[in-house]
């Protein structure tokens, strides 16, 4: 048996328990991984909350975000073995697909996310294909690990795909003390770009201005953002501007745009309405495009930029399973810093 935390109902008073289950066998192409860390993302809170219902599995297992060791693995996996330090995609993907051959796994046409359609990682074990499961270096740190997926590759795909960072553009990061942000801003900079960090909390920006090549604006009531931007781009605007908040800060970010500019959303906290005027988007020849999700191949390049020391996972805090629900309290209230993680017991 193991422990795991069951999400039995979601909504104003969800109920998150924590219940003894059998821990799963694995299938012949199957990994069953000894969870060490499963960071909590806002897809897991919109799933608490009852605002992500919409492929939801009944008494769901949430948590994509695992790093583990091999406990187990079935007679058909060859590439990983028992004892081997891993790291867990988002998904389980086919491999075969038209999506899975462009490099789109992570969009797999018969894929199921992980916490989701599928348990996830708050649990003591976990079931996953072995090819959605990636080995990591000693070096790279097992509970820091968690956060190799997402937020790291997620934050990789985001920059690197939809926003085509280069090295010399501006790039503006919105909600930048937050788990996405936080790595958004560090990759940012490790391409050379002039990373432009916006928090609206005063706590967070000297953790935010330690970052290498980070530079931080503070939001408050008084003077947009986006005013900050254009003077700090002599009136140029961001080339880049990455939106893990969503509608909440979306007509700041759209008027902190240049020339050409690129907004890549990757969340929406609120669960708001962006209102804008599509003359903004219009004459500045500007693009808005969504981005979710990371395939391997963005979990591999989140690896070597961990392990060459390009950027560090930012984890400022680990609960027990028992504390589940002061995590995501703590998450929803924007009192954390970076990603913060559930740790399993270890008996």
């Amino acid at each position: 048996m193991m422990k795991a935390l069951v999400l039995k109902s979601g909504g104003e008073k969800p109920q998150l328990k924590l219940c003894d289950i059998a821990v799963p066998t694995p299938g012949e192409n199957d990994v069953l991984v000894r969870v060490a860390a499963c960071g909590i993302c806002y897809h897991d809170v919109a799933v608490v909350e009852g605002t992500l219902r919409r492929g939801v599995k009944r008494d769901v297992i949430l948590g994509h975000e695992v790093s583990g060791v091999v406990f187990a693995v079935g007679d058909g996996v060859a590439s990983i073995k028992p004892g081997d330090r891993v790291v867990v995609a988002l998904t389980a993907f086919c491999g075969e697909c038209a999506r899975c051959a462009a490099g789109y796994e992570y969009r797999c046409l018969y894929g199921r996310g992980f916490g989701h359609a599928l348990d996830g990682g708050f649990a003591q074990y976990m079931n996953a294909p072995q090819s959605s499961v990636l080995p990591i270096p000693d070096s790279i740190d097992l509970v820091q690990a968690s956060l190799l997926a997402c937020p790291i590759g997620v934050a990789i795909s985001a920059i690197e795909d939809a926003a085509r960072l280069r090295n010399g553009e501006t790039a503006l990061i919105v909600g930048a003390g937050g788990g996405l942000g936080a790595h958004l801003a560090q990759i940012a900079a490790s391409l050379g770009a002039h990373a432009l960090a916006v928090t609206t909390s005063p706590d967070k920006l000297s953790d935010l201005g330690a970052l290498p090549g980070v530079e931080t604006i503070l939001a408050d009531s008084e003077l947009d953002f986006s005013e900050i931007v254009l003077a700090l781009t002599e009136d140029r605007g961001a080339d880049v501007v990455l939106n893990p908040v969503g509608s909440a800060l979306f007509g700041s970010c759209v008027a902190s745009m240049a020339q050409f500019g690129r907004m890549v959303v990757l969340g929406e906290i609120a669960g708001g309405t962006a209102r804008f005027n599509l003359a903004e988007l219009l004459f500045r020849d500007a693009t808005v495009t969504g981005s979710t999700g990371a395939s391997p191949h963005h979990i591999r390049k989140a690896i070597d930029l961990v392990a060459s020391g390009a950027v560090k996972p930012i984890l400022s805090q680990q609960f027990a399973f028992d504390e589940a629900q002061e995590a995501i309290d703590r998450m929803r209230a924007g009192a954390t810093f970076g990603r913060v993680a559930l740790v399993p017991p270890s008996d």
